[in-house]
C-alpha cells in the first residue's frame, strides 16, 4: 500500500474508534443518569415511606389520646355523679350531728328564776332557781317528744353535750349561761303537747320557776362550735 492509501486507512479507524468513544461515553452517561434517576426514585419512596409511618404512629398517638380522654370524661362524670350524693349525704350527716345551722318549725320553752315570790316566806331560796336538772328534763322531754335539733342559750346540744353546775353557775358545753335560759328545739308538734300536758314538766316549773313555751313556725338553731370526737368507739367496715 501507498502512503496515500495508509493514511486514508488510518483515518478511517480514527474516524470510527471516534464514533465508538462518543457512543460508549453517550450510553455510560445515559446509564449513569438512569441509575441516578433510579437513585433518586428509591430515595424519595423511602421518604415517603418515612413519612407514612410516622402519620400512622401519630395517628395511631392521637386515637389512644382521644380514647384516654373519653375514659376520663366518663370516669369525671361518674365520679361527679357519686360526688354529690356522697356531699348530699355528708350535708345530711352534718345537719344530724348538730355541726350545720338548721331551720324549722318546733317549740321556744324559756326558763327563769322566779324572783316575784317573797323570798321571806321561802325555806329554801334556791327553788327559785333554775337549775341543771330542770334543763336536762327539758331536753329529756324535747327528745322523747320527736326534736330533731336542740339548742340552750344558742349553745347546740349534740351527743357529747354536757349541761353541769358548779355552785349557781350553770355550764354548756363548757360554755357559762345564766337565766333566762332559751331552750329552742326543731321537731315534730308532739313536743309542745309532750310538755303543756297536765302534770307535765312545765305546770311542775312553774310551781317554783317561771316557765313559758310558745309555737314557732321557724326557728333557727346554730350548728355545733365545739369538736366532737370518740375514744372508744371505733369504725367498723
Amino acid at each position: 500500500m501507498n502512503k496515500k492509501q495508509i493514511a486514508i486507512t488510518l483515518g478511517i479507524m480514527c474516524l470510527i474508534l471516534t464514533m465508538g468513544t462518543v457512543v460508549q461515553v453517550r450510553t455510560i452517561n445515559s446509564a449513569n443518569q438512569i441509575v441516578a434517576q433510579s437513585f433518586a426514585d428509591n430515595e424519595l419512596r423511602d421518604q415517603v415511606l418515612r413519612w407514612k409511618e410516622r402519620y400512622d404512629t401519630t395517628y395511631a398517638n392521637l386515637q389512644n389520646a382521644e380514647k384516654k380522654l373519653e375514659e376520663v370524661r366518663e370516669t369525671a362524670s361518674a365520679n361527679t355523679e357519686g360526688s354529690e350524693e356522697k356531699e348530699a349525704e355528708l350535708k345530711k350527716n352534718n345537719m344530724l350531728l348538730g355541726l350545720t345551722n338548721v331551720t324549722g318549725e318546733g317549740v321556744v320553752v324559756t326558763l327563769k328564776d322566779n324572783d316575784a315570790v317573797d323570798s321571806s316566806k321561802v325555806l329554801d331560796l334556791s327553788n327559785l332557781l333554775v337549775h341543771d336538772g330542770d334543763l336536762l328534763g327539758i331536753v329529756s322531754e324535747l327528745k322523747n317528744g320527736g326534736a330533731e335539733a336542740i339548742s340552750i342559750n344558742d349553745q347546740r346540744i349534740v351527743s357529747t353535750s354536757s349541761i353541769t353546775c358548779e355552785g349557781n353557775v350553770i355550764s354548756i358545753n363548757g360554755e357559762k349561761v345564766s337565766s333566762p335560759f332559751v331552750i329552742k328545739a326543731i321537731g315534730r308538734p308532739t313536743m309542745y303537747s309532750a310538755l303543756v300536758r297536765p302534770g307535765g314538766t312545765i305546770e311542775y316549773l312553774n310551781s317554783r320557776i317561771i316557765a313559758t313555751i310558745s309555737q314557732e313556725d321557724n326557728i333557727t338553731i346554730n350548728k355545733y362550735n365545739g369538736v366532737i370526737s370518740s375514744k372508744y368507739m371505733q369504725y367498723d367496715e
